[in-house]
């Protein structure tokens, strides 16, 4: 738990001569805040704030800070705002991705899901895992997915590469006439945006299949 120190100067004034590295945890949530509500001390408003974000973490939604009295919809949501551009931006994973175990390990909540997910993994220049997404979840009557749906948040990510999972119900992982054309049409997309395509891996239950190790990708 980090120490809660007595704030003796104004966060504003303190960042403007300090920079922000001298500022405390709370002071720097009471900087966020600012003094909008006339007769609210904003010191103990940014410490009850402060703590909910150190128990919360990186699971922090808009409903805990809601449960603050004076933290109304507006400023919750640009103190969620600031923790999202850091985690975009600033926040690099340690999560290597360069086997099939590794991705499989990202994606075994889907492996036993009754409809079917697509889903994204995008990478660095490191394989460093920048983000885990579900594309679509697909219906009996879809029809093929577009590229632009599954790299629009690569593109996004600025990711260098990107892993393309889904999962089969039936339990049967070899792939489909389809999934075999949605993988050569990816492939053909990522040579164009130049944001490579590792592996396109579909998971059943007790089996998967890869693209790259079957040496289609």
């Amino acid at each position: 738990m980090y120490k809660i120190n007595k704030i003796t100067m104004k966060p504003r004034e303190k960042l403007e001569k300090y920079w922000a590295k001298k500022l405390e945890w709370a002071e720097l949530v009471a900087t966020i805040l600012g003094s909008w509500i006339k007769g609210v001390n904003v010191f103990k408003l940014s410490r009850k704030v402060f703590q909910v974000i150190e128990q919360k973490k990186q699971e922090l939604v808009i409903e805990d800070l809601l449960s603050i009295k004076w933290i109304w919809k507006v400023k919750a949501m640009q103190i969620i705002s600031v923790f999202e551009l850091a985690k975009r931006y600033f926040i690099k994973s340690d999560i290597i991705i360069n086997t099939s175990k590794d991705i499989l390990d990202q994606v075994v909540e889907y492996r036993i899901k009754k409809q079917e997910y697509l889903l994204s993994i995008t990478l660095d220049w490191a394989n460093r895992l920048i983000n885990k997404r579900v594309v679509t979840i697909w219906l009996l009557n879809q029809s093929l997915i577009h590229p632009r749906e599954v790299f629009a948040d690569a593109i996004e990510d600025r990711a260098n590469s990107i892993v393309i999972i889904h999962n089969h119900p039936s339990e049967t992982a070899s792939p489909s006439f389809e999934d075999k054309m949605i993988t050569d049409n990816l492939k053909q997309a990522s040579e164009i945006l130049g944001i490579k395509l590792l592996d396109h891996i579909i998971i059943t239950k007790n089996d998967y299949f890869s693209f790259l190790e079957d040496g289609i990708l």
